[in-house]
């Protein structure tokens, strides 16, 4: 019997569009014939189809939600109104087609009927297109400027964070544990939808497991069907969650795994279960990158783009989010002092160029001080000697300078200690000479890297293959 009660509830979707479409129709038609009133009858038996149908649609909608685990705050208004669509079908019927003695329905107008089955079936569907799909369903394929202009900009998901000085003091449950199932399984296993008879909102829930019994087999996750169906096949019709929803992170079924694999406690400290760093590296919150200014600067078209790499450069983005370029010439040897005007269409975008082993001269100081951006300079292995370095004083942003196996002449290294925020300059391989004590710079320091590191010898260096 109960699959037979769960086989009708399942044909719900399908037969749910029945009663809609001959609303749909008959209100049509009805309009249509607004003036000669001759298609009454015809409409009116429209109406009872719907009456019929929509009378189907409530009954496997309750079998549906007996069957699959809803909990009745979820479905109430959506079977309601389900049940109100299918009275006012009625209605309409004895209102148009059958011969009917109750005066108040031939009272009522004709139009306010209509209007009121319109609402009905545009209010009862969203409300079950919501408890099917999300709230969001209708607007998900929006474009993410779209959704922030309405309010409802996009749910980014980020994994729960540890504090790095003292993670050890975190409850393994609560900061992490709970906020992965959370985001992965309460959507589904809630008190407004208990799929499966499975609470995971709270500890009570998780201890008593659902309808197949006990979820955790303590200190064995892979006998514990709440860490076993995370790592099923993504096919499998027992993986949890549906393959259709987003999937934990191999961090987060680590989490899992190791909560469940030390006694699923609910209140230890991660200190307590004497876990160790490594696993949570993850959950530390990422430092922000401020290698590279922290200013807005307009995106460069990808045709522009396009255009210079048909010229030679190498041009990347820093990373997805940012709008500043990464320009080599790489594959662009015979650069010279003339070809930087190629550039000029990204000058504002560009924070990193390479021009290590191109044809460039002194002369190309001048011309990379319009950079305004520009961070990381590459210059290695070409002929510049260091004449009017002092012009790039005015990037203020410069940090980082590569100038090995250069003629870099050391009458110019004073210069560049009076550079703003200039950290470290590469001199392997120079004219200039290396100190015989090369001291750790204090921090805000400029750091001269002459190279020339001699590493002590290890024992694999002597073996022979």
């Amino acid at each position: 019997m109960d699959v037979i009660q769960q086989l009708i509830g399942r044909l719900h979707p399908l037969v749910v569009h029945l009663p809609i479409g001959f609303i749909l129709a008959a209100l049509l038609l009805q309009w249509y014939d607004r003036k000669n009133n001759e298609w009454s009858k015809i409409t009116g038996i429209l109406f009872q189809w719907a009456f019929i149908f929509a009378t189907i649609a409530c009954i496997s909608g309750y079998l549906l939600y007996k069957g699959e685990g809803y909990s009745f705050d979820t479905v109430k208004f959506h079977l309601w109104l389900g049940i109100v669509t299918a009275l006012f079908s009625l209605l309409m019927y004895l209102r148009l087609a059958a011969p009917s003695k109750i005066d108040f329905i031939k009272r009522v107008p004709v139009v306010l009927f209509s209007y009121s089955l319109l609402f009905l079936i545009s209010f009862t569907g969203h409300l079950g297109g919501n408890i099917t799909h999300g709230s969001d369903y209708l607007i998900e394929p929006l474009p993410n400027s779209i959704k922030s202009l309405l309010g409802v900009g996009p749910e980014v998901y980020e994994m729960p964070t540890l504090e790095e000085e003292n993670w050890e003091e975190a409850i393994l449950y609560t900061d992490l544990v709970q906020p992965i199932l959370n985001t992965r399984c309460v959507s589904c296993h809630n008190t407004k939808k208990e799929k499966g008879e499975l609470l995971l909102e709270e500890e009570n829930g998780i201890l008593k497991g659902g309808e197949n019994g006990a979820i955790i087999e303590p200190n064995d996750p892979e006998n514990s069907a709440l860490y076993a169906r995370l790592i099923l096949p993504l096919d499998h019709e027992d993986h949890m969650p549906p393959k259709d929803k987003d999937q934990p992170s191999k961090e987060e079924l680590d989490i899992i795994k190791t909560w469940i694999a030390n006694g699923n406690s609910f209140d230890k400290s991660i200190g307590e279960m004497g876990l160790k760093k490594e696993l949570f590296h993850s959950f530390f919150p990422k430092k922000k990158d401020d290698t590279y200014p922290d200013v807005v600067v307009a995106e460069v078209s990808a045709d522009t783009i396009s255009a210079i790499k048909k010229k030679g450069f190498h041009v990347e983005r820093v990373n997805e989010e940012s709008k500043f370029l990464k320009v080599s010439c790489i594959n662009k040897p015979t650069f010279s002092d003339g070809d930087f005007e190629l550039l000029t269409s990204l000058k504002n975008q560009i924070v990193y160029l390479d021009l290590g082993e191109t044809q460039v001269t002194d002369a190309i100081f001048e011309k990379l001080s319009t950079l305004p951006h520009l961070t990381v300079l590459k210059l290695d292995n070409t002929a510049v000697t260091g004449r009017n370095i002092e012009t790039l004083e005015k990037l203020e942003y410069l940090k980082n300078l590569n100038l090995m196996g250069t003629n870099f002449e050391e009458v110019h290294l004073p210069k560049l200690k009076e550079f703003k925020k200039l950290q470290i300059v590469y001199l392997f391989n120079t004219p200039v000479k290396k100190p015989d004590q090369v001291s750790k710079p204090k921090e805000g320091e400029l750091f001269i890297d002459y190279g020339g590191y001699n590493l002590p010898k290890i024992a694999t260096d002597s073996i022979v293959y």
